[in-house]
């Protein structure tokens, strides 16, 4: 791994001009204005984490705690917890490939990367040697009768296959889940070829374009090496072996059925090196002590992430990843940051009267899967027993019709009274959901056994847009969602004991990484994949109550090694995997716990 640029420290403490905030300790639509239209304006580049605006975003949030007297929550007596993560992937220095086979002019058996080839950002490093043979289009799907693989040896072998599926490249393919670059991977590493090798077809792509080096956030090596290729260069290939590319592609398509071979008389080569490149980000952290010389000892946490998108593109989450635009996150989230400040600013001006010890947390690397909430949980400024409720605000800016959602609802009998309480005029039309899992940093504390509230007015058109801007957000109503926060924080403060928590019975919600097992199969083993960055499986950030891996054994902190005998990876291999599994299937688990190697019997059920 190669690591670049200063230090996230260094950097926040270079930044430019830091906007002035007034000192008035009401919460106001007037300074939310100020507070998102400095965050989300383009001086700031989309406060990608690890960029210099994300720091420049992260020292004008330590400089008003410090204004307002908060205490410093972070390392070496700081405001900053800063941590690394994978931001790039880049090109090593040895990407080499030959090709050898009847038909090739001399001058392209020596190949280029960057013009004939090139890899995957989630390709192994690594070579590998060995005859060529044609898998179709990679997809291993037996309950379609439809399997690629059939009577095909590829151990040893580098596989050739086609972008996407039997039907083509519909959105609505009934082969959609079995078709993705990460996925065929899986599949060709697992039926024991020694690499792979993708090419667009002629009959789905006029281009002979080779794919992006692009960032899987947080998935790690797909265990094979696995490139892109120019299909011109392996045309003579095919004919030698009595097909055109395109012919064989029509032929497949007509016939509905799998035509595989091995290519005669032809081999290749290649040394692959990828390299993984590590930034530094930091969340955020400033505290108010507590008064009560019990009850100081207990924490709520108020939490906002302040990171976004940058400037977009391919593998950032953007739903234009085409388009290189600053990607200003005025509700996502600045707008969360903003209300969570006007909270800090709020509280710190009756510090005197709190009981409990308050922590504000705003946590970088959210868009890269909840990284920088996962940080503090792994390293809290108080021990995470003391932690007696979470409270975050993602995307409270465009309140329409008065709609709030609230998430976590179910997760302490204390909430839906403290909810309803103080919305008895119905400044809102509440929507609660109970469950404590969802897309945002809260689910990383629910997942620790600490009830949780989730504040969020809803998507938009502009969200993950270029066109999130500071001036399309209802300040008016902001304010109205802070002090309604504020209220129930107030509320929580008083109780004479911790809120009790519940883990919720709900099915799961398909809303993939933090909401459970990810939406378009049709079993569930009841768990939330954490998405952070392993290189040896995937780890269980948390498991739901009654369901098949909480029945077999499994809890929150195992770190899954294989199912069904098939070796995990990364999220995307655990996705493939269960696929292909179906209601009632009794299958092993192995998983890493503290150490240990164990293995668990799950019995797969259907997915609500």
């Amino acid at each position: 791994m190669v690591r670049v640029g200063l230090s996230f420290l260094m950097l926040a403490g270079f930044t430019a001009s830091l906007q002035s905030q007034q000192q008035t300790p009401e919460i106001t639509a007037e300074e939310l204005r100020g507070h998102v239209r400095y965050l989300a304006s383009d001086e700031l580049a989309g406060r990608g984490s690890g960029t210099s605006g994300n720091a420049q975003a992260a020292a004008y949030i330590e400089k008003n705690l410090k204004l307002w007297g908060l205490k410093p929550g972070g390392v070496n007596g700081g405001y900053f917890q800063p941590f690394e993560f994978v931001s790039a992937v880049k090109l090593g220095e040895k990407n080499i490939m030959t090709l050898e086979g009847p038909g090739l002019p001399k001058d392209r058996k020596t190949l280029t990367v960057d013009v004939d080839f090139r890899p995957f950002g989630f390709s192994s490093t690594g070579s590998a040697e060995g005859d060529l043979v044609f898998a179709g289009y990679g997809v291993s799907a037996p309950e379609k009768q439809y399997d690629d693989y059939a009577g095909l040896d590829v151990k040893g072998k580098i596989v050739i296959m086609l972008r996407y599926g039997p039907d083509g490249s519909s959105p609505r393919s009934e082969y959609q889940r079995f078709t993705g670059l990460r996925n065929k991977a899986r599949v060709a590493r697992e039926k024991g070829a020694a690499a792979m090798i993708m090419i667009n077809g002629p009959v789905d792509e006029t281009d002979d374009n080779l794919y992006r080096l692009a960032l899987d956030q947080g998935a790690g090596s797909s265990g094979i090496i696995a490139l892109s290729m120019k299909r011109d260069l392996l045309e003579p290939l095919f004919r030698a072996s009595g097909w055109r590319l395109k012919s064989l592609q029509d032929s497949m398509r007509a016939t509905g059925k799998p035509n595989s071979f091995a290519l005669k008389d032809s081999r290749a080569r290649m040394d692959v090196e990828v390299t993984r490149v590590m930034s530094e980000t930091a969340n955020i952290v400033g505290y108010l002590e507590g008064n009560d010389p019990v009850r100081r000892n207990e924490v709520v946490v108020l939490g906002a992430h302040m990171d976004h998108l940058g400037m977009g593109g391919p593998g950032s989450g953007s739903m234009t990843p085409d388009t290189q635009a600053i990607h200003n996150g005025a509700d996502d989230n600045a707008s969360g940051t903003a209300s969570l400040l006007e909270l800090a600013q709020a509280m710190a001006a009756r510090r005197a009267s709190l009981h409990r010890t308050y922590v504000f947390a705003f946590f970088s690397a959210e868009e890269l899967g909840t990284l920088g909430s996962g940080h503090y949980v792994a390293a809290p400024s108080f021990p995470l027993p003391q932690t007696v409720a979470m409270l975050n605000l993602d995307m409270v800016g465009r309140l329409q019709d008065r709609k709030l959602t609230v998430g976590g609802t179910g997760t302490s009998p204390e909430w839906p009274i403290l909810l309803e309480r103080h919305n008895a005029d119905s400044t809102f039309a509440l929507t609660m959901n109970p469950d404590g899992f969802g897309p945002s940093d809260h689910a990383v504390f629910y997942g620790g056994g600490i009830p949780v509230l989730f504040f969020f007015t809803g998507t938009h058109d502009d969200y993950h847009k270029p066109s999130d801007d500071w001036d399309k957000l209802n300040y008016e109503d902001q304010k109205k969602i802070t002090r309604y926060v504020e209220a129930i924080v107030s509320d929580l403060d008083t109780m004479k004991t911790r809120p009790a928590f519940v883990r919720v019975q709900v099915a799961a919600s398909g809303r993939g990484g933090q909401g459970g097992d990810t939406r378009g199969f049709s079993v569930t083993l009841g768990i939330v994949p954490d998405v952070g960055e392993s290189s040896t499986g995937m780890k269980i950030s948390g498991v739901r109550p009654n369901g098949p891996a909480e029945k077999a054994g499994l809890k929150a902190g195992d770190v899954i090694l294989s199912m069904a005998g098939k070796k995990i990876l990364n999220v995307y291999d655990y996705m493939g995997v269960l696929g292909e599994l179906k209601a009632g299937d009794e299958i092993a688990v192995e998983v890493s716990r503290d150490g240990a190697t164990q293995t668990f019997k799950a019995v797969m059920q259907k997915r609500n």
